[in-house]
């Protein structure tokens, strides 16, 4: 059985619907390229899968916890929602006035209650783990694009959840910074985590992904294996989206 099973999710901002009957599922320890031009509703699924936009129909299951969207869910199924999952997104959005290891333990200490030494003790090694382990008394400021994105991929290991989810991690950075976000993820990919990742990087996805997820409109015009959607693809609407990417000029 699949670790995240999506089925008809639907979405609308307004008159705009920006997905319209969106079917996933994602194997335990896979992970997962969503691709797509800017509007095509990448962000939106991901956020919808932790919570953090209300789908207007469908349904979502993370391991034994699935919300049914044809009503309103209640805040408290909301949350058990949030609670699978790890988000990383573009901005780092941590707390400017805290250490990196405060950013790392803020949700385990405060929102899962967690003793802090053991709190602490896991957060050092996690920012160990994504090359900062020499770092956790700076503050954001202090710190690179990336070494900041890699604090925030720290953070959402550290609330020990079941899938991660990453929404465009490097767009934000400089060309230079790129490489070390993305070396953290394929170790993440190599260590068995389940990963939903939206992102332009091709090579990565070429590299690391299990399935290739490519949206266009609010719908899912092509999945498959990476050199099927990304080698070989079947749909003309694929194929100019990749000529783009890969061939700018």
């Amino acid at each position: 059985m699949p670790l995240l099973q999506v089925e008809g999710l639907r979405k609308s901002f307004g008159d705009h619907e920006v997905l319209r009957g969106i079917d996933l599922a994602v194997g335990q320890g896979s992970v997962t390229v969503l691709i797509g031009a800017s509007g095509s509703g990448k962000t939106t699924l991901l956020r919808c899968l932790n919570g953090l936009e209300v789908p207007d129909a469908g349904a979502v299951r993370i391991g034994e916890v699935s919300v049914d969207f044809t009503g309103p869910p209640s805040p408290a199924q909301l949350r058990r929602l949030r609670a699978q999952s790890g988000m990383v997104f573009q901005a780092h959005n941590l707390f400017p006035h805290r250490t990196a290891l405060e950013n790392v333990t803020e949700g385990p200490i405060y929102a899962q209650r967690r003793p802090r030494a053991k709190a602490e003790a896991e957060a050092r090694s996690l920012l160990a783990k994504v090359g900062l382990g020499n770092r956790a008394d700076a503050y954001p400021y202090q710190l690179s694009g990336g070494q900041q994105q890699r604090v925030g991929i720290a953070r959402a290991l550290a609330l020990r959840p079941a899938l991660m989810l990453f929404d465009e991690p490097t767009s934000a950075l400089d060309p230079e910074t790129v490489g070390e976000v993305l070396a953290v993820m394929r170790d993440l990919a190599a260590e068995g985590w389940t990963m939903v990742v939206v992102t332009h990087e091709i090579r990565f996805a070429q590299q690391v992904a299990d399935h290739v997820v490519f949206l266009d409109g609010g719908t899912i015009v092509e999945e498959g294996a990476p050199r099927d959607v990304l080698g070989n693809p079947s749909q003309e609407r694929t194929r100019q989206f990749l000529r783009r990417i890969l061939d700018p000029l």
